[in-house]
Order: structure tokens, then sequence, then C-alpha cells
């Protein structure tokens, strides 16, 4: 039988690694998941949308510890218990029990929200992370923000450590080091098109081996 092709993508701020998931799962013809996880967290935790919107990804220190009582696997979808947990922690699990369930049902290309470390046991799953130079990086954000230059440097690199911050938090290893995805790309050098292409036939060549 053949297996699912989930990908996902993380990618530093402005090197268009959204652009490229949306490609890509257009090029494969299936899921693409991004904001879309918020609306289905907030189905499956009870709370709205604007919680979800409006949390900061910063991390504290309660996930460890429910985490050490076990109240991780307890939780799933039970808001009781989740009540040692700050609100961060519990979106986090929420967004984790959705990203699993996604997984489950199919082939997706899922970006951002610590998805490379949540299904880091999922045999199925293929991790890329996508980066570029600054200057790229800096016009990219400019232009599809609409922001003054003298501004755009401070953002990229202020979203930048907001990710790691938070993806380090939950993961066991850190965020951005080629050594933990399975793929690494270039966006400026390679360009947006050609790493849909690339991602694609790397996960095309994965699953023909193990056909």
């Amino acid at each position: 039988m053949k297996r699912n092709t989930i990908i996902t993508i993380s990618r530093q701020f402005g090197s268009g690694g959204r652009t490229i998931g949306k490609m890509l799962a257009e090029r494969l013809n299936i899921p693409f998941y991004d904001k879309e996880l918020i609306s289905l967290a907030a189905k499956e935790s009870g709370f709205d949308e604007d919680v979800f919107k409006n949390a900061d990804e910063s991390a504290s220190s309660s996930l460890l510890y429910s985490l050490s009582l076990g109240m991780y696997s307890s939780a799933a979808g039970r808001a009781d218990g989740l009540s040692g947990m700050t609100l961060n922690d519990r979106i986090y699990v929420f967004q984790s029990k959705v990203i699993r369930d996604i997984a489950a049902k199919g082939s997706c290309v899922i970006v951002g929200r610590c998805a490379d470390y949540i299904l880091a046991d999922n045999p199925d799953a293929i991790h890329v992370f996508v980066h570029s130079d600054m200057r790229s990086r800096l016009k990219r954000v400019i232009e599809r923000y609409n922001i003054p230059a003298e501004k755009a440097e401070q953002l990229v690199l202020k979203t930048d450590k907001r990710r790691a911050t938070y993806h380090d938090y939950y993961a066991s290893y850190k965020w951005g080091r080629a050594e933990n995805y399975h793929l690494a790309l270039n966006s400026d050098f390679i360009g947006l098109d050609n790493a849909a292409e690339v991602i694609a036939a790397f996960a095309e060549h994965r699953a023909s081996k193990d056909s």
C-alpha cells in the first residue's frame, strides 16, 4: 500500500516558505494547512479562534511540569486535564493533536507550528527548512506587508527569534539547523517555483523507494 506524503515546512520569516508550501500542495494535489490549523484547533478545544490568533508564540515552564505528570497524553481534547497549564501550553497541546489527526488522515503539507517536531516520529513525514539571504527576505517582507524599509529588518529578526524560541522550547532540537531536517533549501538561490519542484521530486523519489 502506498504510504502517505506528509511534508512539514519550517521557514525563516520572509523566505517565501509559506508560498512554497502552497505551491507544493497544489503540485501534489494534497491539502495545505497553515492558518487553517487555528480554526481546527479552536474547534477541537472549544476556545474562540481569537484566543489562538492573539496568543503570543512564547513558552513557559508549565508544559514540562505537566508532561512530567503525564498530563499530555490524558489531556488530548479534554480541557479538564489541562487545568495546570498556561494558555499558550494549552494551545500547543490542542494544535499538536490537530496536527497528528491531520497527518493520520492522509497526505498533506503543514507550515510551521512545530509540526516538524510534533511529527518527528511519523515515518511518512518529510521535514523541510526554507531559508534565504537577508536582502531577499527584506524585499519580500516590504512588498508583502507594505512596511517601511527601515522597520523591515527589525520585524524579520524579531519574528525569527520568536519562532526559534517557541520551537526550541517545545522541541528537543534547534530550529533551523540543517541536520534536523530532511531537506534544507535556499529559496533565493533556487527560486520559489523551483523549490516547490525540488521538494515534490524529493517526496516522489522517497515514495518510489518505499513502494
